[in-house]
């Protein structure tokens, strides 16, 4: 079967209709060199372009989306005429990734928080800290120079993702390179883009005292995994084991001074609490070419936050529920298709990388729930005409039925 025959029966497009008004301020940039008039392909339509084939498993690689954007009803829905090879490659660096980002902000005030992480007991926002990595093969030259674990050459990007817990939903990315170091760590990166009434929930990697630091004189709070063999003999306060908390794995609760013998600038300048959980044990995994795939574990959780108030075992279910994020890079690179690229420019991968924000978005303001897999299942047989508008209905429907569930499918 051709693939004009695969993508000739597009439904759904009515779902793009609240984001034409908030993406139609995006339509002339990029034409500022087109002084003759003869750009085809706009940013608002570059951007419901790559939005049709989240939603739509039957385009995905950049010819189908082309191609898609030949359908009449595609052009009249999302208000562009068909867009060529050249064109859409092209777009991914013309177009200002700032804007799509702006877009993403204005459309996250429609977003509700579907679960309360803290319990009533931290009014801040819930953000889990992260990054993942996009392979790809940027050019010979560099590919030549930059090999991964097993020897090959490869080129990748990083996308440092900032993931709000409460509302199960992304709400920012950065692209760098690959390379997790300089001015590309993820602790520079999320330094630089801290801001106040956040509770940031992070892995060992960003373990650092004054990354803590700097979270906290931004007026935010943190929820941080520290390394095994932290030392932690320098205990000035002890807290009580309550029976909830030792029901949710906490072990011991209390105040450490954190970076004895170190200079005072390397230290934390704040009161660090320490809660150690109760989890499965596992041995160092093995990499490859005799390097390690990531140390192993003793069966305990050492998590350090800054707040002394809130119970240990909310503190416990906070950092249980940064594994959020580890399931929205599962399903951004395999439900969403994002592993293959549409771009090698890097403001390309941005922009794609927020059209999936706001993707994820779309989905949380239509259900009340959490994007899924299943849902984006359903919305793709929707739109290739496999399912009818009752039986979405009924499925969104069902899902506000359902209680909230720690981890998405």
């Amino acid at each position: 079967m051709g693939e004009s025959r695969k993508i000739s029966d597009i439904k759904g497009l009515k779902y793009f209709k609240p984001l034409v008004k908030l993406l139609r301020d995006l339509h002339l940039d990029g034409c500022r060199r087109d002084r003759a008039g003869n750009r085809k392909l706009h940013y608002d339509q570059y951007c419901l372009l790559i939005l049709l084939s989240y939603f739509n498993p039957m385009a995905r690689s950049v010819r189908s989306i082309v191609k898609s954007s030949k359908l009449q009803k595609v052009q009249k829905k999302l208000g562009c005429s068909g867009a060529s090879l050249g064109s859409f490659s092209e777009a991914a660096g013309v177009f200002d990734p700032e804007l799509i980002k702006r877009v993403a902000h204005t459309l996250s005030r429609q977003v509700k928080p579907i679960q309360d992480v803290g319990k009533g007991h931290v009014r801040k926002k819930f953000v889990a800290v992260d990054g993942t990595v996009l392979r790809t093969l940027k050019s010979i030259t560099e590919a030549a120079y930059l090999k991964d674990k097993t020897g090959k050459p490869h080129c990748g990007w990083r996308l440092h993702t900032q993931f709000e817990i409460d509302a199960s939903v992304p709400v920012r990315i950065d692209v760098t390179t690959a390379s997790n170091s300089g001015k590309n760590d993820e602790k520079t990166v999320l330094r630089d883009n801290l801001q106040s009434e956040r509770c940031y929930v992070m892995d060992r990697w960003y373990a650092q005292f004054s990354l803590f630091n700097d979270i906290v004189a931004a007026g935010s709070s943190y929820v941080c995994r520290i390394r095994d063999n932290s030392d932690l003999n320098a205990v000035t306060e002890e807290f009580a084991v309550s029976e909830v908390a030792a029901g949710e794995g906490v072990l011991r609760d209390f105040v450490v001074d954190l970076g004895v013998g170190r200079k005072a600038a390397e230290r934390p300048n704040h009161k660090v609490r320490v809660i150690l959980i109760q989890t499965e044990p596992h041995v160092k995994r093995g990499g490859r070419k005799g390097k390690s795939a990531g140390p192993g574990s003793d069966g305990i959780l050492r998590v350090a936050t800054d707040m002394l108030d809130v119970p240990a075992e909310v503190i416990a279910d906070i950092f249980r529920n940064r594994w959020a994020i580890e399931v929205f890079f599962r399903m951004f690179k395999h439900v969403l298709g994002c592993r293959h690229q549409l771009s090698q420019n890097p403001a390309g991968l941005e922009i794609q990388a927020y059209c999936a924000i706001i993707a994820c978005m779309l989905i949380v303001i239509w259900t009340g729930r959490k994007p899924t897999q299943r849902t984006f299942e359903m919305v793709g047989w929707y739109m290739i005409g496999m399912a009818n508008d009752k039986e979405l209905t009924e499925h969104i429907e069902s899902l506000k039925k359902q209680p909230i569930s720690k981890t998405p499918e």
